[in-house]
Order: structure tokens, then sequence, then C-alpha cells
């Protein structure tokens, strides 16, 4: 079977229990990924944006609301391509059903690439690097968030951890965690290798950033606190050159 991420999503019983987990108060990723994205989007107003593993695309939504001249959803997953239509009916967004890895990439056309939380799904990241490169006018962006190597490092036990033991860090690969009722391969890569293999596709890297807690965006101050333990995601922001 592929190890693509996109293909956990298209389990009834997986993705029944992502979204009810995405509608939890202090869920991670409102209260931790999302606020970094924004930052380093900074105002979309006016740019031609695509989306890598663009999920339901609420997020296009909002970017849609926000002026962007475009937004474009790339999707693996049936299952998740389908709620994202329903997202985006009635608005100019589009979604594409298409891997990463395989789609072919219009050249020169996007503003602002982004991708949250799913290169770490993809094995051969260079490649998919030199894809969104191509397709970056002189100028453009790239936006990206990960779950973060001290993260992706940890064998990962069912259930809420309360420590975590970061072993084998130099040893690259695919990782298995229990996650949301099954047993999920995710890419674990140093810190080291995201910011090289930025640079080595010809990127120039502005933002490296962690994803720090900020105590208003939580409800709970047991949830704030346990978060300010570890970092969950590691963000990236890099340009493609000026002709």
């Amino acid at each position: 079977m592929s190890e693509r991420g996109h293909r956990y999503y298209d389990e009834e019983d997986f993705l029944k229990a992502y979204l009810s987990r995405r509608s939890l108060v202090d869920n991670a990723n409102d209260t931790l990924e999302k606020p970094v994205m924004l930052e380093l989007i900074g105002n979309p107003e006016g740019l031609r944006i695509l989306d890598l593993g663009c999920g339901d695309a609420r997020f296009g939504a909002e970017l849609l609301e926000r002026n962007c001249a475009s937004y474009t959803g790339l999707e693996g997953s049936k299952a998740m391509s389908e709620l994202a239509r329903r997202t985006l009916a009635g608005t100019a967004g589009t979604v594409i059903l298409g891997s990463m890895e395989d789609w072919s990439y219009p050249q020169a056309s996007c503003d602002l690439v982004l991708s949250r939380l799913a290169l770490h799904y993809v094995e051969h990241l260079e490649a998919v690097l030199a894809r969104i490169v191509q397709s970056l006018k002189p100028g453009g962006r790239l936006v990206f968030s990960v779950e973060h190597p001290v993260i992706t490092s940890t064998l990962q036990p069912s259930g809420t951890r309360t420590d975590w033991t970061v072993d084998r860090y130099f040893d690259e690969g695919f990782r298995e965690q229990q996650w949301l009722g099954s047993t999920v391969k995710k890419m674990h890569r140093t810190l080291e290798h995201y910011f090289s293999a930025l640079q080595a596709a010809g990127l120039q890297v502005e933002s490296l950033r962690e994803s720090n807690p900020v105590r208003e965006r939580f409800h709970s101050a047991d949830a704030y606190e346990r978060r300010r333990r570890i970092p969950l995601f590691l963000f990236f922001s890099a340009s493609r050159p000026s002709l």
C-alpha cells in the first residue's frame, strides 16, 4: 500500500476522528499552527495562491475572503477534496484531486505556495521542492508547516503523552505512530535537512519558526502550559530570487 499520507484521510473512521479532533477547543492546529502560518503569509491580497495538501480548504476560504487573487487547493485524498469543493462552493477557489509528488505544476504562475502539515508525509522532499520552485514566480514565496523533528523522532504511543523521548534523531526515514486509531507513517527529517533542502532548491530562507504558544490563544491554562513543554510544529518561509 502507498505510504502517501493522503490515503489515511480516505479511511472513514480516520477522517471522522480527525474532523472531530479539529473541532475541539484549544486544538493544536488553531492555537499553535494556524496563527504562525498567518503571520508568515502576511497580507494575501492580490496573490495567486497554491495550497498543497489543502484538506477541507477552510483556510482557502479565509484567504479568498481576504481578497487573494486566486486560490487553488491540491488534495490527494478523495474524501478531503470533496469536503474542500463543498467549502469553496460559490467562491472563486478551485480544488484539484492529485498528489503533490506527481501533479504537473504550472510554470511560474504562483505568488505564494502553501503547505500545512503535509510535507512530513512526503518521502522525496527535494523533488517536491523542485516542482514548487518551478511554479513560483520570481520573488514568489513558499510558506509551510511540518511536525517538528523533535516530534517525528519520538515514538508516539496512543493517548495523551506525559513525556517525550527523542531517539535516533539523525536516522531519517518513516516513523510509525498510533494516531486517531490508526498506524500512521510520517517522514522524520532533521531541522538541518529541511533548511539545507530549501537552500539546495534555490530558495532563500527568510524565516524559521517554532510553535511557541501564546497564552491569549488558549481557553485552558493547563493546555497552554502543556504546549510550552515541547514544540509541535516547525515553520519555514522562503522565496524564489527575483530575476
